[in-house]
C-alpha cells in the first residue's frame, strides 16, 4: 500500500496537533504552571514524530526528536523556562509547520528546520543528540537505543513495564488484538484501532503506549484496558473496522483486584512523569469523551448543498404546480414531501456548522507575535469560540480577522510607558468574541487602547476629498466610510505590520461580499470596538419577497423586523425628507423603486412597507407589493463593472424566475 494515500490525513491530523502545541507554548510563556503545558507540547511533537516516521517523512521526524529531547530537558527541570527559550521553541514551531507541509519521503531537512534547531542548541546548550537514526526493532514494539544513558534513567524504563502490566490488571474491559503478519502501516492502524475504542468508552491503560503502537513499522500485539459498557460483539467490529487486525480477545473483568499493599512505593517524580500514582496505576486527567466522528471531505458537503439547493427550488416549483389541484391525495404526498426536503435541508446545514474555534485558535499565536514586534504587553482573549458558522463563511472570515487584529495592536493600543502615564495598566486588552444575533453572528474586536484620533482622521479625509472641507466632527459612520477608503492610512511611515491603507478597505469589502455588515465605535482614550455582522450560512435563506413594478426582489428575513400597509398618517415630510412615524420611533423612509432607479409609475395603488434593520439601525422601505415568503438558494451574483453594490447575490424562485438579493447593509 502507497503510503502517500495518506499524506493528506497525516497534514490535517499534524495541523491540530501544531494548533495545541502553539496554545501550550502560549499558556508556558503567560506563566502557567509548567508541568502541564510542557506535557501538553511534549504529546503534540511526540505523536508528530510517530505519524512522520510510519510516513517516512524522516527530516519531520528527525526535526521532532531533537525538539522532543529539549523538551524532555525542561520537563525533568534541567532547561529553564527563559524569553529566549520562549522564542526558539516558538520558531521551532513555525519551522515544524513548514516541515509538515513540504513533507515527503525521504527529504532532508528545511534551511528554517535547521536554522530552529541550532537556535535551541545555542539556547539550550549541547549538540544534536542523533538519538532518532539509533532505533531498533525489539520484539513486536519499536524501542529506542538511547544514546545518552542519562537522558532516561534505567529506574525510570523498569518503572514503566511494572506499571504498565499492573494498570491492566484493574476493573473493566481489556482487549487483547493481534495484527495481521502483513500488515501494511501497521503504526496507522494500530492507532486508528485504539480511537475505535476509545469512541466506545474510557481508555484506562494500553500496552504498549499509543505513542509507541504509533511510531511502530511492524505488525503489533497490544493490549487495552476500557471502561465500557459495549458488548463483545460490538468492541470485536470496532476493532476490526481499523483493518488488518488477525484475532480480537475480549475479556470483561466486573471486580478489581485489591492493591498490594506490600509493594514497595515508587519514587514519586519518575511515576508522575509517567501519569501514574504512587501504585502504579494510570491518571484518567482527561477522560476522553463518548463521540463518534467521522472525517469529510470538504468538497462532498459542498455537493450536497448543491443538491439541497436545487431540490429546494423544485419543491418550490412542484408546490406551485399542485397548489391549484384539488387531490387531497396528492396535497398530503407533496406536504410529506414538503416536511422531509426541509428536514434533509436542516440536516445539512447543521452538518456544515463548525465552531468558530476552528479559526480562532490561530490568533493567540499572531498577537503575541506581532505584540512582540511593536514591543507592546497584551492581553488578548477569546469568547464564544462555541459559536458555529457555515464553513464557507468560517474560511472567509479569517482574513478579516487577522487585518483587524493587527489593527488593534498596532494603532489601538499604546507602549506600556504611555499607558501607565495615562493611567491605565501596562498591558493592554484586546478582545476577539462571537455571539448570536437572531440569525446572525456577530464577531467584535475590541481594545482598550487610545481610540481613533477623529481630528486626524478627518484632516486626512478633507485632503483626499472624501468629505466637504467644511466639515467639523466625522460620527462613527463618516468615519468607518474614511478609513474604508481604498488607500486610506494616516500612519506616517509603512512597517512590516501597517500603514498601507489596505486593512479597514480589505475588512469591509469581504464583510459585505459574505452578505454581512462592518460598524465601529471608538472613543478617545477608552478604545475601539468593531463588529461584523454575518449570517450564519451564505447557502439557503428564508427571505420575504416584494415587487416593484414588474421586477421582484429578495429581502434576507434576518433584516425584517415587520411589515405594514401604508396609511397616510404612517408617512410625513420632516425638513425635506420624509420619515415613517412607528409608534414612538421616527424612522427615515427608503423606496426601492428609486433605490434601483425604477421610472415612477402613477398606475401604483396601495403601497406596503418593510421595517429593515442592521445592528441598532431601521429603516421604512417602500414597495410595491409584498408577494410571500420563500427559502432561496444564494447564487453568487457578478456586478457589473461601476454597478451597484445594493445586490449582494442572486436567486431563482418558485416559478422559474430569476430574482436579485438586495444587500440590507448597503441601504442603512
Amino acid at each position: 500500500m502507497d503510503p502517500s494515500r495518506y499524506a493528506d490525513l497525516f497534514r490535517t491530523e499534524s495541523r491540530e496537533q501544531l494548533s495545541a502545541l502553539n496554545r501550550a507554548l502560549l499558556a508556558l510563556e503567560q506563566g502557567e504552571p509548567t508541568r502541564e503545558p510542557v506535557d501538553a507540547i511534549f504529546r503534540g511533537v511526540h505523536t508528530i514524530k510517530g505519524m512522520s516516521a510510519t510516513m517516512g517523512y524522516t527530516a519531520v521526524a528527525e526535526f521532532s526528536h531533537e525538539l522532543e529531547s529539549l523538551l524532555e530537558k525542561v520537563r525533568d527541570g534541567e532547561q529553564g523556562i527563559s524569553p529566549e527559550l520562549m522564542d526558539a521553541l516558538f520558531a521551532a514551531a513555525d519551522a515544524l509547520e513548514d516541515g509538515i507541509e513540504q513533507a515527503r519521503e525521504g527529504g532532508a531537512m528545511s534551511e528554517a528546520m535547521r536554522r530552529a534547531l541550532e537556535r535551541l542548541h545555542d539556547v539550550a546548550g549541547g549538540r544534536s543528540t542523533a538519538e532518532f537514526r539509533a532505533v531498533r526493532m525489539s520484539g513486536a514494539m519499536a524501542v529506542p537505543v538511547e544514546a545518552r544513558p542519562e537522558a532516561r534513567p534505567e529506574a525510570r524504563a523498569e518503572a514503566r513495564a511494572a506499571a504498565a502490566e499492573e494498570s491492566l490488571a484493574g476493573e473493566g474491559v481489556l482487549v487483547e488484538v493481534t495484527q495481521e503478519p502483513a500488515a501494511p502501516l501497521p503504526g496507522v492502524r494500530a492507532f486508528m484501532a485504539v480511537q475505535r475504542l476509545r469512541e466506545l468508552g474510557v481508555i484506562r491503560a494500553c500496552v504498549p503506549p499509543v505513542e509507541a503502537l504509533q511510531a511502530a513499522t511492524t505488525p503489533q500485539r497490544f493490549r487495552v484496558l476500557l471502561d465500557t459498557s459495549a458488548g463483545a460483539a460490538e468492541i470485536e467490529r470496532a476493532v476490526r473496522s481499523a483493518g488488518d487486525v488477525a484475532s480480537v480477545r475480549v475479556e470483561r473483568r466486573d471486580v478489581a483486584p485489591p492493591p498490594t499493599r506490600d509493594a514497595p512505593p515508587r519514587d514519586r517524580r519518575i511515576t508522575d512523569q509517567l501519569g501514574l500514582d504512587e501504585l502504579g496505576r494510570p491518571i484518567d486527567r482527561a477522560p476522553a469523551a463518548r463521540a463518534r466522528h467521522v472525517r469529510i471531505e470538504l468538497s462532498r458537503l459542498d455537493s450536497l448543498l448543491n443538491l439541497i439547493g436545487e431540490l429546494v427550488i423544485v419543491r418550490g416549483r412542484l408546490q406551485a404546480l399542485t397548489r391549484p389541484v384539488p387531490d387531497p391525495a396528492l396535497q398530503e404526498t407533496m406536504e410529506a414531501a414538503t416536511r422531509l426536503i426541509a428536514d434533509l435541508q436542516s440536516e445539512i446545514m447543521t452538518s456544515r456548522l463548525v465552531p468558530v474555534g476552528q479559526v480562532f485558535d490561530r490568533f493567540p499565536r499572531l498577537v503575541r507575535d506581532v505584540a512582540r514586534q511593536l514591543g507592546k504587553d497584551v492581553l488578548f482573549t477569546i469568547e464564544g469560540k462555541e459559536i458555529e458558522l457555515d464553513r464557507s463563511v468560517l474560511d472567509e472570515i479569517g482574513e478579516p480577522v487577522v487585518h483587524l487584529l493587527r489593527n488593534a495592536v498596532d494603532h489601538g493600543l499604546e507602549l506600556p510607558a504611555v499607558r501607565e502615564a495615562a493611567g491605565k495598566a501596562r498591558a493592554g486588552r484586546l478582545t476577539l468574541a462571537a455571539q448570536r444575533d437572531r440569525s446572525s453572528v456577530v464577531i467584535v474586536v475590541r481594545d482598550d487602547g487610545r481610540g481613533i484620533d477623529r481630528a486626524r482622521v478627518l484632516a486626512r479625509a478633507i485632503a483626499l476629498g472624501l468629505v466637504e472641507a467644511g466639515t467639523v466632527r466625522l460620527d462613527d459612520d463618516t468615519l468607518l466610510r474614511c478609513i474604508a477608503h481604498p488607500g486610506f492610512s494616516t500612519a506616517e511611515k509603512v512597517t512590516d505590520v501597517s500603514g498601507r491603507g489596505v486593512g479597514i478597505d480589505a475588512v469591509q469589502a469581504r464583510t459585505r461580499a459574505l452578505g454581512g455588515a462592518l460598524e465601529i465605535e471608538t472613543a478617545a482614550g477608552l478604545g475601539t470596538t468593531v463588529t461584523i455582522r454575518l449570517p450564519v450560512t451564505l447557502a439557503i435563506v428564508r427571505a420575504l419577497l416584494a415587487r416593484v413594478g414588474t421586477e421582484r426582489y429578495a429581502l434576507p428575513m434576518t433584516h425584517v423586523r415587520e411589515t405594514m400597509e401604508r396609511a397616510p398618517a404612517v408617512i410625513r415630510r420632516m425638513q425635506g425628507r420624509e420619515m415613517l412615524l412607528l409608534r414612538d420611533e421616527v424612522l427615515p423612509v427608503l423606496r426601492l423603486r428609486e433605490v434601483v432607479q425604477l421610472p415612477w409609475d402613477r398606475a401604483v395603488g396601495t403601497e406596503e412597507i418593510v421595517v429593515i434593520e442592521r445592528g441598532d439601525r431601521r429603516a421604512g422601505l417602500v414597495v410595491d407589493e409584498l408577494t410571500g415568503q420563500e427559502d432561496i438558494v444564494v447564487k453568487s451574483f457578478d456586478g457589473v463593472r461601476a454597478g451597484s453594490s445594493l445586490f449582494s447575490g442572486a436567486t431563482i424562485l418558485a416559478d422559474g424566475a430569476p430574482a436579485l438579493i438586495v444587500d440590507v447593509g448597503s441601504l442603512l
